[in-house]
């Protein structure tokens, strides 16, 4: 039987400086309460067609709010990615950590569409596989809307294959229903394609 974390036994907090694939520096790190005017700025930013997919409506003021300050990090570990002082990714590993979801999590992540094509994505989600091992977590899933083809594409070159599709189960932040996809990778399989994908480009990473 795999043990897992008790939820005062936190991992400690994310700080790394790394180097993207055109040289530009940024810093991942854990998120911060003082990150609500730079987090909401972000999602502000982002073309209405990258935030009609997000689960709740991220230009409510109220709502980036209450998930900058309530952080609770015995369920969930958000990151950012910063340059310059601004957001420019967001991602975060939800824990389930009771009953059948022991050893389970969820991984959401979205990146500003200037920083996209250049690695920040491989860079921030392989953090969060670093959150993940240290949580003990076995599997890794994510819930994407048909859609929503481009995370499709970059979720099955890490490795997720789709497991589940339940016809127009959710709906966008345009009210429209859509087919739910369910993908899932074991942490194990993750790894080795972060590996491969990192062995293949001619750019290092830097801590």
């Amino acid at each position: 039987m795999t043990a897992t974390i008790a939820p005062q036994q936190f991992v400690p907090e994310v700080e790394k400086n790394l180097t993207v694939k055109d040289g530009r520096q940024v810093t991942v790190r854990s998120m911060r309460p003082t990150d609500v005017e730079r987090s909401y700025e972000f999602f502000c930013a982002l073309p209405a067609d990258d935030r009609k997919y997000l689960r709740v409506d991220v230009t409510r003021r109220r709502m980036v709010e209450r998930r900058t300050t309530e952080l609770d990090r015995s369920r969930i570990e958000r990151l950012v990615v910063v340059h310059d002082d601004e957001i420019v990714a967001d991602g975060a590993l939800h824990l389930e950590g009771h009953g059948w979801g022991d050893n389970v999590a969820e991984i959401r992540l979205i990146v500003a569409r200037d920083w996209q094509r250049n690695g920040l994505g491989t860079l921030l989600t392989r953090e969060l596989f670093h959150l993940a091992s240290q949580y003990r977590v076995d599997r890794i899933i994510a819930r994407l809307m048909r859609p929503q083809k481009g995370a499709h594409r970059i979720m099955r070159r890490l490795g997720f294959s789709e497991e589940f599709l339940i016809p127009e189960h959710v709906r966008d932040q345009d009210g429209t229903w859509q087919d739910l996809i369910i993908m899932r990778c074991p942490l194990e399989d993750l790894w080795r394609e972060m590996e491969s994908s990192f062995e293949s480009t001619d750019w290092r990473r830097h801590r």
